[in-house]
């Protein structure tokens, strides 16, 4: 059942000081806790320049600010969305339509009309003389649409002084004429937020004590003109004298007071200066309103006095799973995202980044960037394009196809030679079912492998190492003159290192005929070579025993 919250927050981080947001202290477990789909906070009290990756890169959630101008730390509004529930059409920033697009220098009212939201108040609708970029530069209103309905989310302006007065009235004016263009225009609305206006007596705490210190009558406290244009916008609103002209109809529904009409005590906002709200002395200040064409649709609305963070607490209203539209069960699901996206409350495709609406925050430069980073990371890597093998490789493959994979383990020195033999025996020609295309084999046949083993030629003895030659070396004077006089011919260790890094002429180069057409030595090469033998021994056992350096 999808929920819809709004929350005044009082500083978009300020909850994560309280229970139970400061246990993990992230967004998405905040709305996990609130189980809400759709959550609209006010006085998020930052600017462009605050935003972080937590408050915007929320994994399953997409999020639209508004922001103010020229103030710091003051007032704020955005809404998130959960992409699993719902998935917006159409997103806005102000009341008035006369701010742009990101990256646009078109405002939203002059867009073409398949991308506006529509219901623009005219000249003609608006009280105040207060220009209209003015009004929209505070931060105060996020505007998404659903095909189901526009869900307005608003901060109005406090009554604090008589200075700021003409825009407070100025600010519900543009309010209620937009709302009332919206439902003239065959749209559903569901207007949110705090609107800073307590709607009657019930509404708020010891009214009566505070006429008498005023010396007001409860028909003067209800004639305060931003209460008589609220009252006017809501059916049962109660309306002194005759109405203003335009707004001779109500044509919103209080949803909480609808399903609590005689409750009290059922306030929203209390004086955190004064400690009231362990009394409960506050006022009900936040509200959930819709268009008649919806009100059915909810099945349950109330309020969250339970959860602090904020001098305000939150209120929801939650709508059915289904919901009768021209007399038929519609699924609510299929109302709250784009056609093709979910039909008959079953999901027909996952919500993407190409549903992204240009107001999204996602899509601010430097998160575009990083949301991008992350996307790549979690992607999963595309199919690679079979490579052109040749005959051998391709044989090799179907070699290999007959045994078990094992492409995690090393194949040893047997495996390898099994590999040889296969490409030796497949390496002839055959028909078309050998060429088939398939995984490249993770060792290819050398060229080696495809020679005939009786080919091969001898591998050539690995010659002794150093310290072999030093061990042979340790022997005594005595012992090994004994050896050079009975002439031993056998492989003597290497005394130098002449010739160590030079490479050796290959045994394979030497072929049979040049071996056979040698002469033989004379008996006078044979004992100068012998005496050569000798006096290089007696120069290794000299260098050992001395310490000499090589």
């Amino acid at each position: 059942m999808p929920r819809i919250t709004t929350w005044n927050v009082n500083g978009i981080r300020n909850p994560f000081g309280y229970q139970p947001w400061r246990e993990k202290r992230t967004f998405e477990a905040m709305f996990d806790i609130l189980e809400a789909d759709i959550v609209i906070f006010q006085e998020t009290k930052i600017q462009r320049k605050d935003l972080k990756d937590d408050m915007v890169l929320i994994p399953g959630w997409d999020v639209y600010f508004s922001l103010p101008k020229y103030k710091k730390g003051y007032s704020g509004v955005v809404i998130y969305t959960r992409n699993a529930t719902c998935c917006p059409i159409r997103a806005e920033e102000g009341i008035l339509g006369v701010l742009c697009p990101p990256d646009s220098t078109t405002r939203f009212r002059d867009l073409p009309e398949e991308q506006q939201i529509g219901g623009y108040p005219t000249a003609e609708q608006l009280s105040s003389d207060i220009d209209e970029a003015t009004l929209d530069s505070e931060g105060r209103c996020v505007i998404l649409e659903f095909p189901a309905f526009v869900l307005i989310g608003t901060y109005s302006p406090a009554n604090r002084d008589e200075s700021r007065q003409e825009f407070r009235l100025g600010y519900l004016s543009a309010l209620d004429a937009r709302v009332r263009n919206l439902v003239a225009a065959g749209k559903q609305v569901i207007l949110t937020g705090d609107l800073n206006v307590s709607r009657s007596e019930i509404d708020t705490i010891n009214l009566s004590e505070q006429l008498r210190k005023e010396d007001m009558t409860m028909d003067d406290w209800m004639a305060i003109p931003s209460r008589r244009l609220f009252n006017q916008l809501l059916f049962e609103g109660q309306v002194q004298g005759d109405r203003d002209p335009g707004r001779e109809q109500p044509v919103l529904w209080d949803i909480c007071r609808c399903f609590h009409p005689d409750r009290k005590g059922m306030f929203t906002c209390w004086d955190t200066k004064r400690n009231t709200r362990p009394a409960n002395n506050g006022a009900r200040i936040d509200y959930l309103l819709c268009s008649a064409g919806i009100k059915d649709w909810f099945i349950d609305s109330n309020i969250q006095e339970g959860l602090h963070g904020s001098d305000h607490c939150p209120v929801y209203g939650t709508l059915g799973d289904t919901v009768k539209v021209d007399g038929q069960d519609v699924h609510t699901l299929d109302l709250l995202n784009p056609r093709g996206m979910v039909e008959g409350g079953k999901r027909l495709r996952e919500w993407s980044p190409k549903d992204l609406l240009p107001m999204s925050a996602k899509l601010i430069p430097e998160f575009d960037r990083r949301r991008s980073i992350r996307d790549m990371f979690m992607k999963k890597p595309a199919a690679k394009v079979p490579e052109r093998k040749t005959l051998l490789e391709s044989s090799d493959t179907l070699g290999e196809s007959k045994r078990e994979p094992d492409s995690a383990s090393t194949p040893n020195h047997e495996t390898l030679s099994a590999r040889s033999d296969q490409g030796v025996a497949l390496a002839e020609p055959s028909g078309p079912n050998n060429t088939e295309s398939k995984s490249l084999p993770l060792h290819s046949p050398t060229k080696e492998a495809a020679q005939p083993q009786a080919s091969r030629p001898p591998t050539k003895r690995a010659a002794p190492t150093t310290q072999q030659s030093i061990k042979a070396s340790k022997k005594s004077k005595t012992n090994d003159s004994q050896s050079a006089a009975k002439g031993n011919t056998g492989s003597m260790a290497q005394s130098t290192l002449m010739g160590f890094f030079k490479p050796k002429q290959a045994a394979r180069d030497v072929t049979p005929a040049a071996v056979s057409s040698a002469e033989p030595p004379s008996p006078y090469q044979q004992t100068a070579a012998s005496n050569d033998s000798q006096r290089n021994m007696v120069k290794a056992s000299a260098g050992q025993e001395g310490g000499a350096e090589v």
